[in-house]
């Protein structure tokens, strides 16, 4: 019998996104159901009762929450593909583990501190961004991937930010390829990737977003 797979989403999200990739990496068939947050389904309700977020990823009738376990989950799962994590578990597994709990802490907020914020606020917001980019790139070295010599786990956890990029240097107004140019030149490396480019949503869709999220929450 073939495995169920849901996948209950955002469009924007890039946590969602991480799975989505992860999935497609694997070449896993799964059901892509896009929730509304402000109505949010009885199934994403009954399958994250705690958390009531996206994504979820349903396997079998049972769910997996939170981003970083679910590409872990898949990993481990479909692993007759090559996998995503490093199989060193003691050095490279934990500094991959190390690095992705960096990007959910650093890299979201300051992002979107850029965004809701102007002014002085929204000076340091950019600065904080540019700073937690620079520490990546010190990690990536002269690696084409952050997986090495192909995609890999940090690589997922970390590209799904590229399409929140525009709205982030716009309403900011400054440039992270100026910033931080092997940043810029790994993710031209990753959407080189076919799981990649077909995942991530369309940059000028999130920076519309965003204007829509600025008018919701009365930021001018």
């Amino acid at each position: 019998m073939a495995d169920e797979v849901i996948l209950l989403d955002f469009w924007p999200s890039p946590f969602g996104t991480r799975a989505r990739i992860a999935l497609a990496e694997k070449g896993v068939k799964y059901e892509y159901k896009e929730e509304n947050l402000r109505d949010k389904s009885p199934l994403l309700l009954k399958m994250n009762p705690i958390h009531k977020k996206i994504p979820v990823l349903v396997h079998n009738g049972k769910p997996i929450c939170e981003s970083l376990i679910m590409v872990e989950y898949i990993d481990e799962v479909w692993n007759d593909k090559s996998p995503l994590l490093p199989t060193n578990p003691y050095h490279q597994k934990s500094q991959a583990k190390f690095w992705a709990d960096y990007i959910d802490k650093k890299i979201y907020d300051s992002g979107r501190k850029i965004w809701t914020n102007k002014g002085e606020d929204q000076e340091n917001a950019k600065k904080e961004f540019i700073e937690c980019l620079k520490v990546l790139e010190g990690e990536l070295g002269d690696k084409q991937y952050f997986g090495g010599e192909k995609l890999g786990y940090l690589d997922v956890v970390l590209v799904p930010f590229y399409s929140w990029f525009y709205a982030y240097e716009t309403c900011g107004k400054f440039s992270i390829e100026e910033e931080c140019p092997k940043i810029v030149a790994w993710v031209k490396k990753c959407l080189e990737i076919k799981s990649v480019h077909e995942s991530l949503p369309d940059s000028q869709k999130v920076y519309e977003f965003v204007l829509q999220l600025k008018k919701v929450f009365g930021i001018e």
